[in-house]
Parts: structure tokens; C-alpha cells; sequence
């Protein structure tokens, strides 16, 4: 016998409906945790009885550590290095790595498990990422000998996948922008920029040939032949910027191995420290850092000042929250200082791909009166905001202050 479509429809309807009910079910088991289960919830079983215990081990359920019951949503990984490695192979196995990153980075804000970042064992076991290493340059000073090399080989995971991401377009728009602002009228025949000679000639067009006369040739020396510009890149390393850092450290060792810049790196708290030396590696840079402490601004635009002696051809990029310890008045006069001398200047008040940045904002608003806007830049705009600077144009301003 053969069933109607209709009276098909109208038997799976009823199933498809209950199949949908026992997923929203399960989906809201999985938010509530186990107090889902006490109030009459699905019960969970297989993969996602165990995502559910690793996600009740760090936001709530189960048991803390020597047997007593929790209540509410408290986390209990305990203090064991072997048990929260087992979690975190856990994790991994159960989440995508961008989850696995944000509970990494909530179980040891949540838990206070930095004392354990210490351990070899520990680290190896942790899905490497820019707040990881935030963490552990923080930690550098208390690090023993036994962690310190798993320690750079994670760092050094870290800046390879951000130079792998970064470096080629980093390389390639600000060689672009360099070329443009070396722009000339009389370029050899290999160094005409058709592109633009084109555009600069369209008036000259002939619709009975379908050609254009090159009246005027538009080109560009080569990049090779001289360096260009110097770029002064001045870092607050203090601890609410450490994404900022490990990112600056990177764009630092990549702008280090263009011939056509010149590039410093300056970091500093209440100290200065001149980093540009060490630019070939980007990891021997962030060991370098010491992050926390302080922060005078004037004191570290002091020193990048006591360097430039190209105003004309110098970019500074001071990134910083801009919550000044020092002098503000002096700070903002040696802002206005160096612009008025040809430096091109710019602020980011993050350097990161985190949300909108805490920051002074009276202090941006007065280096945005002084021409200067200070403004939040994520690492793949970072080129597109080089390249403006190095061409005397205005930056994109994706978050103006």
C-alpha cells in the first residue's frame, strides 16, 4: 500500500517537532550546567555528558578539590598540574581552538592558575595564543630554568603564526606606499608605474587609434637604492598592553627586515629600554619586555625625540593607553614638538584584535586637538595605517577617540 504524501507530512510533523523540543532541551541542559539537570533538565550522555563536565569544571558543578560539594556556579580545577593538563587535553578534543583559548584564558583568571604556567608539563599541554604569552612574559621574572625554553618555544609558536599572517601584506603595502612617496616625473622605462601614468593621461585619449598618449610619465625610483624613512616605534609595556606588545614586537622585527626603513623599537614603563638591536628575533624582543609597573610617556617620547635626526622622513607610532604617570604638559609639548619638525605621528591606543581599549580619554582628546588623532588598530590594518603615515596622508580611523 502506498502513503500519501499528506499523511506522511502529517507523521513526521509531530516527530520533527519533538526532535526539535529535545535539541532546544539539550542546548539549554548544556547553558545551565548541571543545575540544569536538578530542575527537571535532559539528561546528557557520551560526548556531551564529558563537554559538560569540562565546562562544569571551570564555571561550575562537580566537586572542589578534596571532595566537598560546590554550590552556585564556582570553578574547581584544583592545583594539580597533572589533573588541569588532563583537562585541557580535554578541552582540546571536545572544542574548536578559539573556545579552547577563551577557556584557557578564563581558567587561569578565574582560578589563579599562573603559579602553574611555571610548570613544563603545563605549558605543553596549553593551546598557544596572544594572551598566553601575555601571561607568561608577565610571569618571566619568576620563571625557573626548567620552563624557560618550553616557555620561548610557545612564545615562538605564537610570533611564527602572526608573522606567517602578517609579514607578506605588512612588506607589500608599505613597499607600495614607500614607492609612491618617492614618486617622480622623469622615471626610466622599468620604473614607470603604468597604472597610474594611465590615469594621470586619460585626457589624452584617442578614440580613432583606442590609445592613450603618455604626455606625462608618472613613476618611482627604485625602493632598493636608499632607505626612505625612519620609523620609531614606541611601546608602553605595561600590563593592561601586553597583546599590544607581543603584536608590536612582530610588525617590529618584519618593518626591521625592510632595507627601505630604518625601524627602532622602544618600550618602556617607568624605565626606558631601546629594544632595536634585538629586531632580527621578534621572541628575544618579548623576553626582553618586562611587563607591569609604571608608565611615563614623557620620558619615553624624550628619548625617540633624542633620535630622530630626519624629522621630515621619521614616523613615530606611540602605542599606549595614554594613562600617564609623568609629566602631561611635557608630553603633549614634545608631541607638538615633533610634528611641527616634520615627524608624522601617530597614537594607538591598542594594537590588538580585542574590543574597544580602556584609555585616558582626556589625554586622546589633546593629542587629537594637537593634529594627532590617537585611535585603536587591529594587527591587519596595521600596514594600511603604516602606509598612510609614511605617505603624509591621514590614517584610517576605525575607532577614533
Amino acid at each position: 500500500m502506498t502513503t500519501s504524501p499528506e499523511r506522511t507530512g502529517e507523521r513526521e510533523g509531530p516527530m520533527a517537532a519533538a526532535g526539535a523540543d529535545d535539541e532546544r532541551l539539550r542546548r539549554w541542559r548544556m547553558v545551565l550546567g548541571p543545575d540544569g539537570a536538578e530542575r527537571g533538565g535532559q539528561t546528557l550522555t557520551g560526548r556531551d555528558a564529558a563537554m559538560d563536565g569540562a565546562l562544569s569544571t571551570l564555571y561550575g558543578g562537580g566537586r572542589m578539590p578534596g571532595g566537598r560539594a560546590r554550590t552556585g556556579r564556582s570553578a574547581g580545577l584544583g592545583a594539580s598540574v597533572p589533573a588541569v593538563a588532563r583537562w585541557l587535553g580535554d578541552i582540546r578534543t571536545y572544542f574548536p581552538s578559539s573556545v579552547v583559548q577563551v577557556m584557557q584564558r578564563d581558567a587561569i583568571d578565574r582560578l589563579g592558575l599562573s603559579a602553574l604556567l611555571l610548570e613544563p608539563e603545563m605549558l605543553e599541554a596549553l593551546e598557544p595564543d596572544v594572551h598566553l604569552v601575555g601571561t607568561l612574559l608577565s610571569l618571566n621574572e619568576a620563571m625557573p630554568e626548567t620552563t624557560k625554553e618550553t616557555a620561548r618555544a610557545v612564545v615562538r609558536k605564537v610570533v611564527e603564526d602572526l608573522e606567517r599572517r602578517l609579514a607578506t601584506r605588512t612588506r607589500s603595502t608599505l613597499t607600495g606606499a614607500l614607492d609612491r612617496s618617492a614618486g617622480t616625473g622623469r622615471p626610466r622605462h622599468q620604473d614607470i608605474d603604468w597604472d597610474r601614468t594611465i590615469r594621470a593621461n586619460l585626457r589624452n585619449y584617442l578614440p580613432a587609434h583606442r590609445t592613450v598618449v603618455p604626455e606625462r610619465l608618472v613613476g618611482y625610483v627604485r625602493a632598493a637604492r636608499s632607505v626612505k624613512k625612519d620609523v620609531v616605534l614606541c611601546v608602553d609595556q605595561s600590563g593592561s598592553m601586553a597583546a599590544s606588545v607581543v603584536h608590536a614586537a612582530v610588525f617590529g622585527a618584519v618593518l626591521a627586515s625592510m632595507r627601505t626603513l630604518t625601524t627602532r623599537l622602544v618600550v618602556f614603563d617607568t624605565a626606558v629600554v631601546d629594544l632595536t638591536d634585538q629586531l632580527d628575533d621578534p621572541v628575544d624582543v618579548l623576553f626582553g619586555t618586562r611587563l607591569g609597573g609604571g608608565t611615563d610617556i614623557n620620558r619615553a617620547l624624550a628619548y625617540c625625540q633624542s633620535r630622530i635626526t630626519r624629522p621630515a622622513d621619521t614616523v613615530v607610532v606611540l602605542v599606549s593607553d595614554l594613562y600617564e604617570g609623568g609629566i602631561r604638559d611635557e608630553m603633549l609639548g614634545r608631541v607638538a614638538a615633533m610634528t611641527a619638525s616634520g615627524v608624522q605621528f601617530v597614537t594607538l591606543l591598542a594594537l590588538s584584535d580585542e574590543g574597544a581599549p580602556a584609555y585616558d580619554r582626556e589625554h586622546a582628546a589633546a593629542l587629537g586637538a594637537l593634529g594627532t588623532p590617537a585611535f585603536a588598530c587591529t594587527p591587519d590594518l596595521f600596514p594600511d595605517v603604516m602606509a598612510a603615515a609614511l605617505e603624509k596622508r591621514p590614517p584610517p580611523l576605525p575607532d577614533t577617540a
